[in-house]
């Protein structure tokens, strides 16, 4: 090899080393985001989207964090804790809504979504019986990115935010109810439970899923005889299998059912209807044949219901009594544990803001992960749900196709 030949190779090798550091620059380059945690102002809702220690993560990852003063005071998190993770406290929710991705539990309300700027991105819950149309409208107006944590599948097409949460919710509903069933005013001053000599306190549950999987396993667990309605024969199979014992399961066949309410102690109704309005199956006759004393826990209330008695109700006042019977129908049991779901919600949504961190901003990650967007509800201003076009007469368009149109 010539010199010349080597001075070239010297030189084509010194020039590959500045395209190889750039490329490698904006492989790893992440996109830092300003997240706002609002304090919620729903006088069910006592959770909060991130806990401190979600914080701390969150700022080490280089992020901007804006949390409103007592964020987390309902479930215990003080904002010292906040402010030692390495938040911003703000004192105004206005500070908090203008961060350009707001995270928070209950979907925002007409004063919230006045608060937030233009082409801004809201993730939280959605609970479309307490929602109307002009929420939605003035969302869009907006030219918002609105994503329903809730709605965001897996891989496996499960969804995990209300997975989470219905574990919590089955425990609760039990623990719930052995508190009113020994109450001497609500109850019959019964402790939930089986003890040598006595009968055992019988529960009756409507629905097999994740919610009556755990109200099941923790009244057995209580001692409990327990008793499991719902009309798939897959579900009544699998809660069976989960729970590693026979129980008694049944059809809803109404004589069945109404034999087994006459003898219940408690009755959980936690069917989930996927069109969004849960289905009636017990009439107030059937309510005046159950026993004096009797509790109910109706989980699908934020459904609309499964007894014909029901109505919502709150956690500052989460009973009242018809035909003897106690009724509790609080829509959002998870919040009467705040610190525990919050813990809950913070662990999912923590690594999903990472990701879209990692994935360079909203924008990309809607295009690289179609799991997430099955909970984009609005796209800059332009509805994407079918379901809720169609419930509140909105025109929607394919999320898919707007994103081509936007590139």
């Amino acid at each position: 090899m010539n010199d010349e030949s080597k001075n070239f190779l010297r030189f084509s090798q010194k020039e590959q080393l500045l395209p190889q550091e750039e490329r490698l620059a904006t492989l790893n380059e992440k996109h830092k985001l300003s997240i706002g945690v609002p304090k919620e102002i729903s006088e069910n809702e006592h959770r909060v989207a991130l806990v401190p220690e979600a914080v701390n993560l969150l700022v080490e990852n280089g992020h901007h964090l804006i949390v409103e003063e007592k964020a987390g005071a309902a479930a215990h998190f003080t904002d010292e804790q906040y402010a030692e993770a390495g938040a911003k406290i703000v004192s105004s929710a206005d500070e908090a809504f203008a961060a350009d991705l707001i995270v928070k539990i209950a979907a925002p309300t007409h004063p919230e979504i006045e608060k937030i700027e233009k082409y801004k991105t809201v993730f939280s819950a959605i609970n479309l019986r307490t929602n109307d149309k002009t929420l939605f409208q003035e969302l869009m107006a907006k030219k918002a990115t609105a994503v329903a944590f809730d709605y965001i599948q897996d891989k496996t097409g499960a969804f995990p935010v209300i997975k989470s949460m219905s574990e919590i919710i089955g425990n609760m509903s039990v623990f719930v109810a052995a508190e009113y069933l020994s109450d001497p005013q609500y109850g019959k001053g019964v402790m939930m439970g089986g003890f040598p000599g006595i009968k055992p306190t019988e529960v009756v549950i409507i629905g097999a899923g994740t919610v009556a999987e755990y109200a099941a396993r923790t009244a057995l667990g209580m001692g409990a005889l327990v008793k499991v309605f719902d009309n798939s024969i897959y579900k009544l199979r699998d809660i069976q299998k989960n729970l590693s014992t026979r129980i008694f399961t049944s059809i809803l066949q109404p004589k069945v059912l109404l034999r087994a309410l006459k003898e219940a102690d408690v009755v959980i109704a936690a069917k989930h209807a996927a069109s969004g309005v849960a289905p009636c199956f017990i009439s107030e006759d059937m309510v005046k044949q159950m026993k004096s004393g009797a509790i109910v826990v109706d989980i699908s209330i934020d459904q609309g219901g499964c007894f014909e008695t029901s109505r919502p109700t709150t956690h500052r006042d989460p009973v009242f009594q018809q035909h003897g019977v106690t009724h509790y129908c609080v829509p959002n049991i998870a919040s009467r544990v705040p610190r525990t779901a919050s813990f809950s919600l913070s662990n999912y949504l923590t690594p999903m803001l990472l990701n879209i961190s990692e994935a360079g901003g909203i924008e990309k990650m809607l295009k690289q992960d179609m799991a997430f967007c099955q909970g984009v509800y609005i796209y800059n201003g332009i509805l994407t749900n079918k379901h809720i076009g169609e419930m509140f007469d909105i025109p929607s368009q394919n999320l898919e196709l707007l994103m081509s149109a936007f590139r």
